[in-house]
């Protein structure tokens, strides 16, 4: 990750950063270190040029992990003195003005222009899917854990502080692209590499999953705007993954599609247009055509039927929410799918019926309606909803919809009609504390993309905030303050959060918001 020191400080000043409820409280600690309580009172104090670039990376190695934190040197004296400090070491000095000081879990070294700070990380020997533990479950490691390994820092520090150009990232065309685009930060992640270091994949072996992720990277740009967080994220993969997205990349989404939907009041659309022919290479490139065609077939149904009956048109909305007498929220979900060939796509209706005849009660009531037309196949959970879907050509149109409407991949979320129908219960003082200052901040989130371009897969995505004057990295600091605040409210009450919600606002100042 890379950090525009410069454009952060200038839209978030560090005696804003100050003024965040959680940091007051840090700050007002009487235990805390002088040296620390310093850094906090002026980042600067730590010899770091906090308003230039910043980078920070993972590595992991045959001995775990370690992270590490590159920028520049603003006075050295300081420096010296902080991390002297922090470390309870003593400086060593190398050559050409080199010095360090270190203790086992991490290092510092400079000169009199730069800096690096290294974090060994042996942990992330044991990091992955397998060992990975689920809600509701202590363990399901299915790994054994790996020796920790002991780390050379010295030699480790030496490697990044003095690691010529051309053995760096640098050399990366996808990297040196991604820092060429403008943004206040930048990140890039070796998806790649994650998957090939997950043991679990061995034991799929017989399939061609590791051509799913050879290759692949993720890189991203955000920059904070008055009102709004952009972000703008590209997808590379492999060869052959890569000649998929090129050769079956998908179109606009279908305007009439949006145009049926029977509601004005969206609470989250997601729409989509591909070429079926590309799921089935996909499957194939995968290996798991012949799992696939065994299902199918089960169902009476096979793959090329599925490719020949969609047109590679769909679109799912959630809408119309509100509270039952009892308060429970209820919604209208609606599928739709363009149908091409009829015929084709009666046989995956009839394996859809198939599938659930084993799950359906005689004694539960129906859940899940559907309808058709020669155009379009819709579920819901709703007949009125589905018929008026397919019987009424409606002309709808929807703001949200002019930003998405050119790309193969739309996505909007309203983040106020979400919050605005599900109300808290008010007698929950810290819970509606929270609630009213996520109903203050967050407005919606728009995305698009799925268009393949310059090597990769892009998308666009857009937070909105309910604020529109006042820049997101300041609204960010001073949400996550009120949250932190609350939290540390529910932590020293042991979990008993009744009191009264007047005295909760008072203190974290959040203003009711009316919600009826």
């Amino acid at each position: 990750m890379h950090v525009n020191g410069e454009s952060i400080s200038s839209k978030l000043p560090w005696n804003e950063i100050k003024q965040n409820q959680l940091f007051q409280e840090i700050y007002a600690d009487t235990a805390m270190d002088g040296v620390l309580k310093a850094a906090l009172d002026n980042p600067e104090n730590t010899g770091i040029d906090i308003k230039n670039d910043l980078t920070l990376f993972i590595q992991k190695d045959s001995a775990g992990g370690y992270i590490a934190l590159q920028g520049n040197i603003k006075d050295t004296d300081k420096f010296k003195a902080f991390y002297t400090n922090a470390t309870k070491g003593s400086v060593v000095s190398g050559k050409d003005g080199e010095n360090s000081v270190s203790n086992n879990k991490m290092i510092a070294t400079w000169n009199k222009e730069r800096f690096v700070i290294v974090f060994d990380a042996p942990q992330m020997n044991n990091i992955s899917m397998n060992n990975m533990p689920m809600p509701g479950m202590d363990s399901v490691s299915t790994e054994p854990l790996r020796p920790v390994t002991s780390r050379n820092l010295q030699a480790t520090s030496a490697l990044v502080f003095n690691m010529a150009e051309n053995s760096s990232l640098a050399k990366d065309e996808k990297f040196s692209g991604l820092l060429k685009t403008k943004g206040d930060v930048h990140f890039w992640m070796n998806v790649g590499e994650i998957g090939s270091q997950t043991q679990g994949m061995a034991a799929l072996s017989m399939m061609n999953l590791s051509k799913l992720y050879t290759g692949s990277v993720v890189t991203g740009t955000a920059t904070f705007l008055d009102g709004k967080i952009e972000m703008d994220v590209k997808n590379y993969a492999g060869k052959e993954m890569t000649e998929l997205f090129k050769k079956y990349e998908g179109v606009k989404i279908n305007n009439e599609m949006v145009k049926r939907i029977p509601s004005k009041d969206i609470a989250v659309f997601f729409a989509m247009n591909f070429k079926p022919q590309g799921l089935l290479e996909f499957v194939k490139l995968a290996g798991m055509e012949g799992f696939a065609n065994m299902g199918a077939g089960f169902l009476g149904f096979t793959l090329d039927d599925f490719v020949k009956a969609n047109k590679g048109e769909i679109l799912l909305t959630i809408s119309d929410l509100s509270k039952d007498s009892s308060g429970k929220t209820d919604a209208n979900f609606l599928f739709s799918a363009a149908i091409n060939d009829k015929a084709a796509f009666g046989k995956l209706i009839d394996a859809g019926k198939k599938a659930g005849q084993s799950s359906t009660s005689e004694n539960k009531p129906q859940s899940i309606f559907y309808n058709q037309s020669d155009k379009y196949f819709v579920i819901g959970n709703k007949q009125a909803v589905v018929d008026s879907y397919i019987k009424t050509e409606t002309n709808n149109s929807y703001d949200f919809f002019d930003k998405v409407s050119g790309s193969p991949v739309g996505l909007f979320v309203n983040f106020q009609y979400v919050m605005r129908a599900m109300v808290p219960a008010s007698t929950d003082s810290l819970k509606m504390a929270a609630y009213n200052a996520s109903v203050q901040m967050w407005d919606n989130v728009i995305a698009k993309g799925g268009e393949f371009n310059d090597g990769g897969v892009i998308q666009h995505i857009e937070i909105n905030l309910i604020d529109k004057k006042v820049n997101s990295l300041k609204q960010l600091n001073n949400y996550f303050g009120i949250l932190g605040n609350i939290e540390k409210k529910k932590k020293s009450m042991g979990g008993n959060i009744w009191m009264d919600s007047t005295s909760v606002m008072m203190d974290t100042t959040i203003a009711r918001v009316p919600v009826n």
